[in-house]
């Protein structure tokens, strides 16, 4: 049996892990055409591969079908409840970085905090006859973070692409979206919640609790993190 590892197949994200490990003394790479997701480890033995979707990782973490995984650290929150229990966190890496944020129109004077868009929610519903729509992919991650804040007069509506445009297309009052610079957003006249900050992700190295460690590739993971340090 060999340990399996799991890493981003195309993009930035491929090409930051390949150089996260190389500058570490493992070097991985694709083989065959850029169609293939087939790939080679050099460096350590023992450990294979596998070319996945970063959106893909966390899952295939969770059923136990590869050892180790990078991928975001917001993607591992938002597709696994009770996240902890099925992976744990082994290294971060230091690229991929974003913030999960809650965005509200510039124009909203009054609205700075969750508490007041706890208020502003209430005053739009009593006003319009249904709750304050947020734009949002990461469902779980916002349900519970609003949750845990006291902010109830909502609704999540989803959004696969170009969040921030939500409220200009008046498909949403406000977004939950990742941001790393916020142009993005101050270019759609939004604003962070002072205390709006949902999640600090960045790319990660992971390690299933599902997936099955016998001796060969218990063997192989402690050669592997002796050549990563961590």
């Amino acid at each position: 049996m060999t340990l399996k590892l799991g890493v981003p197949s195309k993009g930035r994200l491929m090409e930051k892990t390949f150089a996260w490990f190389g500058k570490r003394g493992i070097e991985l790479a694709r083989t065959g055409s850029d169609r293939e997701y087939a790939g080679a480890v050099a460096g350590v033995e023992g450990v294979e591969l596998v070319l996945l979707s970063a959106s893909e990782i966390p899952r295939e973490l969770s059923e136990g079908r590869i050892h180790l995984g990078v991928t975001g650290t917001d993607l591992v929150r938002e597709k696994l409840a009770a996240w902890e229990n099925q992976v744990e966190e082994i290294a971060p890496m230091g690229f991929g970085q974003a913030d999960l944020i809650i965005a509200v129109p510039k124009f909203w004077v009054d609205v700075e905090t969750l508490d007041d868009l706890d208020a502003a929610s209430a005053a739009f519903r009593a006003r319009h006859g249904f709750r304050l729509r947020i734009a949002t992919k990461y469902h779980r991650m916002i349900r519970e973070f609003l949750r845990d804040h006291g902010v109830a007069d909502y609704q999540l509506v989803d959004s696969q692409g170009a969040t921030e445009g939500a409220v200009k297309n008046e498909t949403a009052e406000a977004v939950a979206d990742i941001t790393s610079t916020g142009e993005t957003l101050r270019a759609n006249h939004l604003k962070i919640l002072s205390d709006g900050l949902v999640h600090r992700s960045q790319a990660t190295l992971l390690r299933s609790r599902k997936a099955p460690w016998a001796d060969s590739e218990r063997t192989a993971l402690k050669a592997l993190l002796a050549k990563l340090d961590v």
